[in-house]
């Protein structure tokens, strides 16, 4: 089996390679990413596209047929990956996230590749009161990266066939330690500030919902997917990825750091204008289909990794939101010195093509990456 990984070398990106060389052994694994947050590494033992058969450095806007000869399957992870990041430039989101990743699509199926695995989000609901959302409720996208995750999801399912199966995983938000940490995501955050500062400030008045899931539980879904049958679930399948207990209003978040980090203060803001993005998720479509598959970690196990990863780390940053584990730092410094375009291209190379043993040399020079 040849699996291709697209964004392998983001956030979730080296937890899906260690699980899928795991489970996997003789798979040959590849990894193609831009390279943005290459340098972000926290604390890993070794380089985590290491365990990659061969890494392609390139734009997903611009991925080579070549690299696609003799794929089984895709995970596709790439994207601009949240929402502050749609601010600097809407249209550069819907072209990576959404017109890349259907052009990719339609490449992988021309190429025979035969499953096609989509990282979507439970940011889809956006706002939703009432119960817990089901993959067949309606959608409430708030954002350019909501919306780009909606359009891919209808568009693979244009697409899909009995030799084209295609498996849109809505993730909860993710958390959780990896090789590259991000600390732009909630609990990321509150266990970062509580382990420097001693304090959680919650912008919100701490009582939005937030479906949470571990990125070892994401890759363990991913697994799952890369394996599945038409027969199971049929061509296009969608479904919420995460688990029901782990639907957590934001308040109580920042309470289980609380309980693994002591003397931490937590500033609610009871003042705040209700935060839009507030949803419940239904998993029991998930439940029901990848058994053996299903999430193994918890809340408490999550903090208390991600506090012994940063201890480990020696990390004392008190202004980390102003430093490169948050995605959008590092996006706008690559920008200001002169690396990237306002497209997100890199100003001074093209796709590098790493050579494996059974792989093609690309060779793309009107291609950026």
């Amino acid at each position: 089996m040849k699996i291709l990984v697209t964004g392998n070398m983001g956030y979730v990106g080296p937890v899906v390679l260690r699980r899928l060389r795991k489970s996997h052994p003789e798979a040959t694994l590849i990894g193609y990413d831009m390279g943005y947050f290459a340098h972000c590494l926290t604390g890993a033992a070794r380089f985590p596209e290491s365990r990659a058969d061969m890494q392609y450095f390139g734009d997903i806007r611009q991925v080579p047929e070549e690299i696609l000869r003799g794929v089984d399957g895709i995970v596709h992870l790439c994207a601009i990956s949240n929402d502050p990041m749609d601010a600097l430039n809407e249209d550069v989101t819907t072209a990576i996230n959404y017109r890349a990743s259907i052009d990719l699509a339609q490449k992988a199926k021309r190429a025979g590749v035969k499953k096609f695995v989509f990282a979507s989000s439970c940011s889809v609901y956006g706002f939703a009161e009432g119960g817990p959302r089901r993959e067949e409720d309606a959608l409430n996208p708030l954002t350019a990266y909501a919306k780009s995750k909606v359009f891919t999801e209808q568009d693979l399912a244009l697409l899909a066939s009995e030799t084209f199966t295609a498996t849109c995983l809505r993730f909860s938000t993710a958390c959780g330690m990896s090789d590259r940490l991000r600390l732009d995501l909630v609990l990321n955050d509150f266990v970062a500030s509580a382990l420097v500062s001693k304090r959680i400030n919650i912008l919100s008045d701490g009582t939005p919902w937030r479906p949470l899931i571990h990125v070892k539980d994401m890759a363990r879904a991913i697994d799952w997917a890369v394996q599945r049958n038409h027969r199971d679930g049929g061509t296009c399948l969608t479904l919420n990825v995460g688990s029901d207990t782990w639907n957590y209003q934001v308040k109580d978040l920042a309470g289980a750091v609380g309980q693994v980090i002591p003397d931490v203060e937590v500033s609610i803001n009871k003042d705040a204008q209700p935060d839009k993005r507030s949803y419940r998720v239904n998993f029991d479509r998930f439940t029901k289909l990848a058994q053996g598959y299903l999430p193994a970690v918890d809340l408490h196990q999550a903090v208390v990794d991600l506090r012994d990863g940063l201890l480990t780390m020696k990390f004392q940053d008190r202004d980390f939101r102003t430093a490169e584990f948050m995605r959008l730092v590092t996006l706008k410094r690559l920008r200001e010195n002169g690396h990237l375009t306002d497209n997100l291209e890199w100003t001074d190379g093209g796709i590098l093509g790493v050579k494996g043993a059974d792989m093609p040399s690309v060779h793309s020079e009107n291609s950026s990456g």
